[in-house]
């Protein structure tokens, strides 16, 4: 029988084989969605943030790598030895030649069932309406007294009591003790609430606890503690374990916060935000003050000025200025009264003084009357002998008539009468 010749097969190299395996491992479905259980060795972080380790069981082991981005979304931590569940796709490492599963999502062994149960009980919860967001009720803006329900020792408490004392001083905390992991958790956590319901006067609760895995934070998912969450008479915030840790009692309370420091700082103001809070508003206040001052102020000067036109005062001060004009008006007009009759007297004295006949005399001409006194105005007056008196302007002269010579023309005139 012959032999095939080996130089008749086709030959692939390493690089070409190792690829086409990774390509048949990559095409499977099955080994691209997979969730694999076993125990965690060979644990390395190197500084790249990347997670390498294998998982092992009693016969066989498989070589894991987490990227960076999902290792930083690990919900706990990772040690050698711990019964871990791995997700993610199987693909082959084509340097070593070595098939591994690349880690998306990695839980404790054991979780599946319980995150099962959890989603199980979360659909009915959520049926009858426990979670709507209609009975959500906001938190006090001002809480006066506050419900604590945590673990005594736990580092939690001293880390919320910090943030409480810190953020708002005048806050009252009521510490109402509970365990919150193992089996006696779930009564305990509802003995706490039912003590915290019968107090008076309180404004909020915050139930709260470290971080855990599934299995530490199941008493949070207790149905009896988170129908309890839901019949608080007041507020109750949650923050339960790390922010990527959710649990049935955050659902059913009204506010969730993601760790327990937040969830103190959901539940209090913060002081230095008062006190800038207020000082705003003594600052609006004042101004406020002052511009109704201002505006009070203008409305009374208003009046004041409206009342000074309606005083008598000024009615008499109106009357005094009028009364002032008057009589500058009648001084005025009896000036002018004066000056007018003045003129018209000076005018009649100038007439008088022009008919005067001593004004006469001082031109060079003189007044002759008779011993009577009488004013000779004609030749005709006087006779031959007559005594005369002659007025001149610095004297009189006494003179006797000797003879009478008439002008012709008046001669004329006699002869004719």
């Amino acid at each position: 029988m012959e032999q095939p010749l080996p130089f008749l097969v086709p030959s692939m190299s390493v690089s070409e084989l190792t690829r086409y395996l990774r390509q048949l491992l990559e095409s499977d479905e099955i080994l691209q969605d997979v969730w694999v259980r076993g125990e965690v060795s060979n644990l390395s972080r190197p500084t790249s943030g990347h997670v390498y380790f294998t998982l092992k069981d009693q016969t066989a082991a498989l070589r894991c790598v987490i990227w960076r981005m999902n290792a930083a979304r690990l919900r706990f931590d990772l040690g050698n030895g711990q019964a871990v569940e791995a997700h993610g796709y199987i693909s082959l490492y084509e340097r070593d030649g070595q098939y591994q599963l690349y880690v998306d999502t990695l839980r404790p062994a054991g979780e599946g069932w319980l995150f099962q149960e959890f989603m199980r009980l979360k659909a009915r919860l959520e049926a009858e309406g426990l979670f709507d967001p209609e009975r959500k009720r906001p938190l006090p803006t001002h809480p006066r007294r506050i419900g604590l329900v945590t673990s005594p020792t736990g580092a939690a408490l001293q880390d919320m009591l910090n943030t409480l004392r810190r953020r708002y001083p005048l806050v009252e905390v009521i510490l109402s003790p509970a365990a919150v992991q193992g089996e006696e958790a779930p009564a305990a956590l509802i003995a706490a609430l039912q003590r915290l319901y019968r107090l008076p006067g309180l404004d909020a609760i915050l139930v709260a606890r470290g971080g855990g895995s599934l299995e530490d934070l199941w008493a949070f998912n207790d149905e009896e503690v988170v129908r309890t969450i839901a019949a608080s008479p007041v507020p109750v915030v949650t923050g339960i374990g790390h922010e990527t840790d959710f649990t049935l009692a955050d659902f059913a309370a009204d506010l969730r916060a993601p760790t327990p420091t937040a969830a103190a700082e959901m539940i209090t103001p913060d002081i230095y935000d008062l006190r800038l809070g207020l000082t705003e508003r003594s600052n609006r206040l004042r101004g406020s003050l002052q511009t109704q001052i201002q505006s009070e102020r203008r409305h009374l000067d208003e009046r004041a000025r409206r009342l000074r036109l309606l005083s008598p005062r000024r009615w008499i001060q109106n009357d005094r200025q009028r009364l002032d004009a008057l009589l500058e008006r009648a001084g005025r007009a009896l000036m002018n009264s004066i000056s007018l009759r003045r003129t018209h007297l000076n005018g009649w004295q100038h007439r008088l003084n022009a008919l005067n006949p001593l004004a006469v005399l001082q031109r060079g001409y003189a007044v002759v009357m008779e011993r009577n006194g009488q004013v000779a105005h004609s030749v005709q007056q006087i006779h031959p002998g007559d005594e005369l008196t002659i007025r001149l302007k610095d004297g009189r002269l006494e003179a006797l008539a000797r003879q009478i010579v008439l002008d012709s023309h008046e001669g004329e005139a006699r002869d004719e009468r």
